[in-house]
């Protein structure tokens, strides 16, 4: 009987994890501490590793299957090879050394003629890994599509669901084929982390009771002061957004108004606020909606603050975000960006009590000192949870950081 490897636990709160993809065959042999499967919680994608050296002997779970914490993932043979013992004459002993090392030869020729006869061979057949998540997996496996003949159009060359289905286009329809075709549903499983985002917002939903405010914000000061800023950024070898300004005026009103920074123990009945400020990012990613963290931003300033918003949004895209960077949220912001609407109403990421959204920035024309001017202006949406949080508190922090981002000149003082 080999050794049961069974799902660890890799992360606070994770009750489960779902198959990415398997790096390892059964039979094959692996070493202590090198990497067996890909596995998809609600926080991260991690790479799990073997904790003993043999061979594979059974895989427990296929690529799309969802595990519990605790279920067997493989089983692994510790002996290995090396636990056959084969009986040899004096004759075939001396023959033996010559004949593995023969074979061992034409085994390491092989892969080399096959990668020279096909020059144009993808990126999987190289030794890379194809980049797609569980749900485009399934797709291709439904359709018959080898992932490998697929050129991925996505970030860093990952397939995406209307690759596949380009793909399953191209393979079953030559070019003298009618242009009509079955037009066919698409059933996409909830699992991973859209599962999650699932529950969890059905949670927030139905546990806090949300209200929200919106508010028009003149952002030409913060545009004028980000443009200033922009050759300097240039020279660091920085892409400067707006929302290091926005981390920047959360972190200074939040002082202000602690109850906005805290979260609530449900269970304990207590309102826990926090002395520290840690800045949850909402990024959109293929996977879905996933929350990275800036912690202690207070601390940091705007160049500091815009090489980590670029760096956690890179990691978030690629699936790289370690579970420490996904966790200790305090006060949450999303921004819809250019393609976003001029308002919208978030979703609290609870146990948090607030989020803001900042929509989409526009020149608008507004009245100042009865002249009518063309101005940079936003919506700024603020959510919040009014078993915390109360309407007047809530009007007052929004009108403060209206204020500072109208006026940013005055977080200096």
């Amino acid at each position: 009987m080999g050794f049961e490897f069974k799902l660890p636990e890799i992360g606070e709160g994770v009750t489960e994890g779902e198959v990415v993809k398997w790096l390892v065959n059964e039979g094959e042999e692996v070493g202590e501490d090198q990497p067996l499967v890909e596995v998809m919680t609600d926080k991260a994608t991690v790479e799990i590793a073997s904790p003993k050296a043999g061979r594979i002997e059974k895989i427990m779970a296929e690529s799309g299957d969802v595990i519990p914490v605790g279920n067997v993932l493989v089983v692994i043979n510790e002996n290995g090879s090396a636990g056959q013992v084969i009986q040899l004459d004096s004759k075939s002993a001396q023959e033996k050394p010559e004949e593995e090392k023969k074979k061992a030869q034409e085994k390491e020729d092989k892969p080399q003629k096959e990668t020279s006869t096909d020059e144009t061979s993808s990126p999987s057949q190289m030794g890379a890994r194809v980049l797609a998540s569980p749900a485009t997996r399934k797709l291709a496996r439904e359709k018959g599509i080898d992932l490998d003949n697929i050129q991925g159009s996505g970030p860093n060359g990952r397939i995406t669901r209307e690759d596949v289905l380009n793909g399953s286009k191209k393979s079953s329809s030559g070019a003298s084929q009618p242009t009509h075709e079955k037009r066919e549903e698409e059933r996409i499983p909830v699992r991973g982390i859209r599962k999650k985002i699932a529950a969890h917002m059905v949670h927030s939903k139905h546990t806090a009771p949300h209200f929200t405010l919106v508010e028009e914000v003149d952002m030409t000061e913060v545009v004028r002061l980000r443009e200033k800023a922009k050759p300097e950024a240039e020279k660091k070898g920085i892409k400067l957004t707006f929302l290091p300004f926005i981390i920047q005026a959360v972190c200074h009103t939040l002082k202000s108004y602690p109850m906005l920074n805290a979260s609530l123990d449900d269970d304990a009945q207590e309102i826990i606020v926090k002395p520290y400020f840690n800045i949850g990012l909402a990024a959109a990613t293929e996977n879905g909606l996933i929350v990275p963290v800036i912690k202690n931003a207070d601390q940091k300033n705007i160049w500091q603050l815009a090489e980590e918003v670029l760096d956690l949004a890179n990691k978030a895209r690629k699936g790289q975000l370690s579970l420490d960077e996904l966790q200790g949220g305090t006060f949450t912001i999303t921004s819809t960006g250019n393609s976003g609407g001029i308002l919208s109403t978030p979703i609290i990421n609870h146990p948090e009590v607030a989020i803001l959204a900042l929509n989409r920035i526009k020149d608008t024309p507004l009245v100042i000192d009865g002249e009518v001017a063309i101005r940079k202006v936003g919506y700024l949406s603020l959510s919040l949870d009014h078993r915390v949080i109360d309407g007047a508190v809530a009007a007052e922090y929004l009108q403060y950081l209206k204020t500072i981002l109208e006026t940013p000149g005055l977080m200096l003082l």
